[in-house]
């Protein structure tokens, strides 16, 4: 084993990528909470909730198919395409706040791009056996290449990296899928007059902190894949 084995594993500079990564991850996921619990103080001059923001704009893009659910939990709302559900959850569901109308809206538009089959959600539910699949063989095929001594060792971590790279393919794809989505809620909330004025901007903060959030998980797994890249190329010479 050369100058890479044990010790330059867990020990050495490349760990800087990670600690940015997690910085960055960190900052985006307190921005976007705090940015939530700003709003969510302020009430939507429509009166309407979560649901009923969720159940007009499907209405009004002739979504009937699509159930509207109440989930447990805060900042946990998604779409589910496989059972064509939209989840709220407990700050959302059931509150007329600026911050909970956009989130409801935001989730709707998921829901739109699944009705109207857009391209990168499409490909997006492609990957995901894909990028699933990747994220569970790609460290032990890298580690097992780094700790055995054979002349196969540099092709598995290779083929690891190989195997990593699919999970950020799937987070760099869900990007537009996440800032189209925002687009879509911001255009119905205003097209069907549930956000008025200063409310719509109120509105587009939260969705813009939410979509940070992806943002900065891409940027983190492609620090990561760097610094696996750096640590193979120094074993490889």
């Amino acid at each position: 084993m050369d100058g890479f084995g044990h010790g330059f594993m867990f020990f050495d500079w490349t760990y800087v990528l990670v600690l940015i990564g997690i910085g960055i991850c960190a900052w985006a996921s307190s921005r976007v909470k705090s940015t939530f619990n700003k709003y969510s103080k302020v009430r939507s001059t429509s009166g309407l909730t979560g649901v009923e923001t969720a159940t007009i704009i499907l209405q009004a893009n002739g979504i009937y198919d699509v159930t509207v659910a109440h989930v447990q939990g805060n900042l946990n709302d998604h779409y589910d395409p496989r059972t064509k559900t939209i989840n709220l959850s407990d700050a959302t569901y059931g509150s007329t706040s600026v911050a909970a109308v956009g989130v409801a809206a935001h989730e709707v538009g998921h829901a739109i791009q699944h009705h109207r089959s857009y391209t990168p959600l499409v490909l997006r539910t492609g990957l995901v056996p894909v990028a699933r699949f990747g994220s569970f063989v790609a460290w032990p095929l890298i580690l097992l290449g780094f700790f055995i001594d054979h002349e196969s060792a540099f092709f598995l971590i290779q083929l690891g990296i190989v195997m990593f790279s699919t999970a950020l393919l799937f987070q760099i794809v869900t990007l537009p899928v996440e800032f189209n989505a925002s687009s879509r809620a911001m255009e119905a909330l205003v097209s069907n007059n549930i956000l008025r004025g200063d409310e719509v901007r109120m509105s587009r903060k939260v969705l813009s902190a939410a979509a940070l959030t992806y943002v900065a998980s891409t940027a983190a797994t492609a620090l990561q894949l760097l610094r696996i890249v750096l640590i193979a190329l120094a074993r490889r010479r």
